[in-house]
């Protein structure tokens, strides 16, 4: 092997191989390491350059970290990487997650989520099925609301253009506090930091948490946060569960039957911790519409994902610097 390749740390079959090959063309070259023989593991990621991995925590043995400390960057191909043991690794080292890397079919997610909440489909299902006509009850309308986003990285920017084509005025909270997106010029939309959570949480009639998990935002949004919603607000999570405190959510969805929570992301689910588990019974809420944490696109969008991991990593190989890095500090596990 080269000085200055890509080893694959996570196993591929031949299609994303190919894919690898294609994006890397005249770039580096990928070795995988699990072509590789044992005793010729040690060398390969004591001169690798970039490693491309999905969990290192089971594709790498925790004797074979300190071979890690001079590499340039860990990508890894999922968006969330909160759930890797990331702190065994050498601090020194750059990793970066593949933020942003599913955000058109999370965004499309969101939206059936939030419509189907507005408009009530599913309360009027069961209705039906019980023998009620309630042609005249009213639903809503997502145009004219306001859609506060927490979490403007890609997901939440993407979301935000399909919103605001529906007419949603957009408030958002990312770290800086700054973006040039489109989508908030119109009718008073604006971007700020948590400090400005209050004031998003007051205006929202949609609430979208798009954030990472991070020690800074594990459970940032409890009873008092809840509180401050509209009545009828809805809030949809394609994030992580634990973002949101689950007993506080519980609680407020039983005393505010009008509020609606749309929850693709739980807070046990089988990537993560290997099994799903509820602490309160959710699915037993008629303001409440779940989903299997599938908003990804359970695989459609798996090559484009793995285009824009290693778009990252030709940018390190190319002597730019690499996008999405999780500080040490920001590490989970």
């Amino acid at each position: 092997m080269k000085e200055g390749a890509l080893v694959v740390t996570a196993p591929f079959p031949q299609r994303s191989r190919a894919i690898v090959a294609e994006e890397l063309e005249g770039v580096a070259e990928a070795v995988y390491l699990a072509d590789v023989a044992e005793e010729g593991r040690a060398s390969l990621l004591s001169r690798a350059a970039v490693l491309l991995s999905y969990d290192t925590a089971v594709e790498l043995r925790p004797a074979e970290f300190p071979l890690l400390e001079n590499l340039r960057l860990i990508q890894f191909t999922s968006a969330g990487i909160d759930w890797v043991p990331l702190r065994g690794l050498p601090p020194a080292v750059a990793v970066a997650s593949n933020a942003g890397a599913t955000a058109e079919p999370m965004a499309e997610h969101v939206l059936a989520l939030a419509l189907a909440a507005a408009k009530r489909l599913f309360v009027e299902h069961a209705n039906l099925k019980a023998g009620e006509f309630n042609q005249f009850t009213r639903n809503r309308m997502l145009r004219g609301g306001t859609c506060g986003i927490l979490g403007f990285g890609g997901v939440g920017k993407e979301a935000a253009r399909l919103l605001a084509a529906f007419g949603m005025r957009i408030l958002a909270i990312n770290r800086s506090g700054e973006s040039h997106e489109e989508s908030l010029s119109q009718k008073g939309g604006w971007v700020g930091t948590l400090a400005r959570l209050d004031e998003l949480l007051d205006s929202s009639d949609l609430l979208l948490v798009s954030l990472a998990l991070t020690p800074a935002t594990l459970g940032v949004i409890g009873a008092r946060q809840l509180a401050r919603m509209k009545e009828d607000a809805i809030l949809v999570n394609v994030s992580r569960g634990e973002i949101i405190d689950e007993k506080a959510l519980y609680e407020h969805l039983l005393a505010h039957p009008k509020f609606t929570a749309c929850i693709d992301a739980w807070w046990v689910e089988p990537v993560r911790h290997r099994r799903f588990e509820m602490t309160y019974p959710f699915l037993d809420l008629a303001n409440v519409i779940a989903s299997p944490h599938n908003s990804a696109g359970g695989g459609v969008w798996r090559e484009t994902s793995l285009r824009r991991a290693l778009a990252n990593c030709r940018r390190v190989l190319t002597g730019q610097k690499p996008l999405h890095l999780l500080p040490p500090e920001e590490r989970m596990m």
